[in-house]
């Protein structure tokens, strides 16, 4: 074995646009769940019109908040949501490190608030790393983990 053969690059393998639509949707459909509850309680407890609160689009402000405080919690903490967890997917800076808690806010934010918009121009203006413009914005990727954090120093090979 020559000394070659001990030096190895690491590979950042990134994540299908379609598994991180997929991630998207489960934790758009758990927060959703969440966020229609705690603001039908809410309005309960306030007596308000809860019929006009909906058909005004008001959910939409309440709503966006909460996917972005758990967006910023989750990915700054753990760079998985539980759909990115469920599709081996996790947020990275451009190097493959954790992100810093600024480029998860700006990523955050882009999704939270204005997706279709940061999702089109992204498509648009696409580089080779599949970067929305808020994730280009903030230096973060989304990748695929093919193994396990813990076994992530260890290297097994079969004879």
């Amino acid at each position: 074995m020559n000394n070659s053969d001990n030096h190895h690059t690491s590979k950042i393998i990134l994540a299908k646009w379609k598994d991180r639509f997929f991630a998207w949707l489960i934790d758009f459909v758990i927060i959703s769940l969440i966020s229609t509850a705690m603001v039908f309680v809410s309005f309960l407890s306030l007596s308000y019109n809860f019929e006009n609160f909906i058909t005004d689009n008001g959910m939409y402000v309440p709503t966006s908040a909460i996917f972005f405080l758990y967006w910023i919690i989750l990915e700054y903490k753990t760079g998985q949501t539980i759909g990115k967890k469920m599709f081996n997917l996790k947020i990275t800076n451009s190097q493959g490190e954790k992100p810093s808690l600024a480029g998860v806010i700006l990523s955050s934010f882009g999704k939270s608030f204005i997706l279709p918009l940061d999702m089109i121009l992204g498509l648009i203006i696409t580089n080779e790393k599949r970067q929305r413009i808020f994730n280009r914005l903030g230096d973060t990727l989304i990748i695929k983990i093919k193994e396990s954090e813990n076994d992530s120093k260890i290297k097994f090979v079969k004879d």
